[in-house]
């Protein structure tokens, strides 16, 4: 990955954010596309509901094409996210069956902190960024990696108890996303549970020594925000989780820093994004006025000092439930 003060001033200086934010390896295969992607992808390609923007198929599919070189990823799927976009804006391509889906997916939230405000709403990302406990998300280059499960405790549905067995998908990175492993990025069902507290079951798998297991209320979030990791609904989670369980594959999220700052600053003059070679969903950026990407350099120390002037309670045994 270039160092980002380079994108920038090649972002300003040509406008041509398009090949100039992506990673150097992958310049000459995202130069190569248009008249490499089939037909039936180029279908999906644009600016409207269900489609991917062209600049996000670009440069996920040069990744992909690079790793795949490279032989890191064998898996005959990829992933991309145009993290700039409401509703569906999460996608699954796999070129050897022809197939493409686009659906939902939540993004990092972000937090307001010691008069700094980096939170995202539930519609549109305005903040983005890579600091740690920021739980904001990051636009780069990702791979999977081996997928973890775990009990998360039980909730009741339909008169019966039914355990929430979750699966996280962790991502690696580089550049900007270098980092998310460190931050537990990755990829899961948009599900938790709220008010654990714990009940004799002793005839559960998950019981604990003493016989306990934790209970809780079921909170579905899948149109909502996540601590900086990409949610799906438990349905999409349950197709794409598979896809990775024993191939790694790639994921592109758009927008990197460059494009982030590109956009600031052609909003800031008045500039035509398409002028300048230069996307953001239009709806959204009406909504946020314009996008702002947070470094670590700058925020980390901001919320290493928050940590330091508010820290967290000790932690307590989780309480024993009350009634049924």
């Amino acid at each position: 990955m270039q160092p980002r003060s380079l994108l920038r001033e090649i972002v300003t200086i040509a406008g041509l954010i398009i090949i100039a934010a992506l990673p150097g390896s992958l310049r000459s295969f995202a130069a190569e596309q248009p008249a490499d992607v089939p037909a039936w992808l180029r279908a999906h390609v644009g600016e409207g509901e269900g489609q991917i923007a062209p600049v996000v198929l670009q440069r996920a599919r040069a990744l992909y094409l690079q790793k795949t070189k490279d032989g890191a990823v064998r898996n005959p799927c990829y992933f991309a996210m145009d993290a700039t976009r409401p509703g569906r804006r999460f996608y699954v391509i796999c070129e050897a069956d022809k197939s493409f889906r686009a659906i939902t997916s939540g993004y990092g939230g972000g937090r307001q902190v010691s008069g700094k405000n980096f939170a995202n709403g539930k519609r549109c990302a305005k903040n983005f960024g890579n600091a740690m406990d920021s739980r904001l998300t990051t636009g780069g280059a990702y791979i999977t990696g081996e997928a973890i499960t775990s009990f998360k405790g039980y909730y009741r549905a339909a008169g019966k108890d039914v355990p929430l067995i979750r699966t996280f998908v962790p991502f690696d990175g580089e550049g900007d996303t270098a980092n998310a492993k460190q931050r537990d990025i990755g990829g899961h069902p948009a599900v938790l549970l709220r008010g654990v507290c714990r009940r004799k079951k002793p005839d559960s798998p998950y019981a604990d020594p003493d016989g306990y297991v934790p209970y809780g209320t079921l909170e579905d979030y899948a149109d909502g925000r996540s601590n900086g990791c990409t949610s799906w609904s438990r349905p999409d989670a349950d197709q794409i989780i598979p896809l990775v369980k024993d191939k790694p594959t790639t994921l592109y999220i758009y927008p990197e820093a460059a494009d982030i700052d590109a956009i600031a600053q052609a909003v800031k003059a008045r500039r035509p994004l398409a002028s300048a070679g230069l996307y953001w969903n239009a709806a959204c950026l009406r909504e946020i006025g314009a996008p702002k990407f947070w470094p670590k350099e700058t925020l980390e120390p901001i919320l290493v000092q928050y940590e330091k002037d508010h820290p967290a309670p000790p932690e307590r045994p989780t309480p024993i439930c009350k009634g049924r």
